[in-house]
């Protein structure tokens, strides 16, 4: 006898199943499942009946916010382990020392409102309460679509308030003196590429010389690498906007051909053999994959050393968006050159740099006008 039935309502499909009891009783419990396929359910259905029978799915009539917090993120497998690492750090340090205890059932707006209170008056700062603020809204948010809360009570007040950040940029000055004192540097063409395409850092780390055209002066982006407690791992871009191909200036594909014979040099003299197309552009001593932390690390005591304002090896990403939007390059091109998913999460990020073109507008409604 099946243990769930699926049902369709409207846009959704309603999952219906039975679970034993301590009591030897049946009790039937329900979940939504949002949009999707029939298969969605089927295997929305599944993830919970295998909770129930490893015994992390939470009883809604008793858990507690810390026992479904934490049976949540065991069973939240389609986010990347990072995701999840961070989550986890998020759940143990800021939402369950503070809320926890509190029953599932019983928790109200007021107690979400005083915990920001809490969070801010320790000193933490309003980004990170917010991190946290959304992750619980997002576990919140899950029950209410499973149908064991019918409010999401993370919704009612918002995050704290962030302030907005200037953007830290290199000028061109900068650029000049940063990449002359690099020179022999291991971070000269891994600066330069990250000037010269602002692809991120993972990015970087995850290029293989396939992806690579350097006659045609173009690379491809197909992976990042991320780090996690548990080691390195390749993983594909978030979006299919992330897969995509990258012009190259002249002058950076210069200094990547000298970089690549360094590296095939390195390689012989090593007994690693030559590189084929999966052979990392950027590697360690004994070629394998760099980890971004060392690219950040080394950045950190380079400008440290170096007389550069203390800027984060991101702000190469910022400073070729600010370079492009100072050249006049459509917003479009750079949202797909940094691989947004749209063009509005651009404007929002960069927006504020875009500047005469109201006076541009202006000055070409008056010539029509004449």
């Amino acid at each position: 006898m099946s243990r769930g039935n699926i049902t369709r309502r409207g846009n959704s499909w309603q999952l219906k199943f039975d679970l034993s009891a301590a009591d030897g009783k049946r009790r039937t419990r329900y979940a939504t499942v949002r949009g999707g396929t029939y298969k969605d359910a089927q295997r929305e259905l599944t993830k919970l009946l295998n909770s129930a029978d490893v015994g992390t799915l939470p009883d809604p009539s008793n858990a507690t916010l810390a026992e479904y917090l934490r049976a949540w993120l065991d069973s939240s497998h389609e986010r990347s382990p990072k995701t999840l690492e961070r989550y986890r750090q998020l759940a143990e340090r800021q939402i369950i020392p503070h809320l926890g205890a509190n029953k599932l059932q019983k928790l109200k707006p007021e107690d979400v409102k005083r915990w920001h209170t809490t969070l801010l008056g320790q000193g933490l700062a309003p980004r990170t309460v917010g991190h946290a603020h959304r992750l619980l809204k997002l576990v919140l948010g899950y029950a209410v679509r499973s149908a064991t809360l019918t409010r999401n009570v993370a919704s009612v007040h918002a995050a704290p308030a962030v302030e907005v950040q200037e953007i830290e940029t290199l000028t061109a000055e900068q650029i000049t003196a940063a990449l002359t004192k690099l020179e022999g540097h291991m971070l000269h063409p891994i600066v330069s590429l990250a000037l010269a395409t602002g692809i991120r850092r993972g990015e970087i780390c995850g290029l293989q010389w396939g992806d690579l055209d350097l006659d045609r002066a173009v690379l491809r982006v197909e992976r990042s690498v991320e780090e996690t407690r548990a080691g390195l791992r390749l993983k594909p871009p978030k979006t299919k906007r992330g897969r995509r191909n990258v012009s190259l200036p002249a002058a950076t594909v210069t200094i990547l051909r000298a970089h690549k014979v360094q590296q095939m040099e390195l390689r012989l003299a090593l007994g690693l053999g030559k590189a084929d197309a999966s052979t990392p552009v950027f590697s360690d001593i004994e070629g394998r994959l760099l980890k971004p932390l060392n690219i950040t690390h080394a950045w950190r005591y380079f400008v440290a050393t170096s007389g550069l304002p203390k800027v984060t090896f991101h702000a190469l990403r910022h400073t070729h968006v600010s370079t492009l939007i100072s050249a006049g390059v459509d917003i479009l091109t750079i949202s797909r050159r940094l691989g947004h998913s749209k063009a509005s999460i651009t404007l929002d990020v960069y927006g504020h740099l875009i500047g005469g073109a109201d006076e541009a507008a202006a000055a070409a409604m008056d010539g029509v006008l004449k």
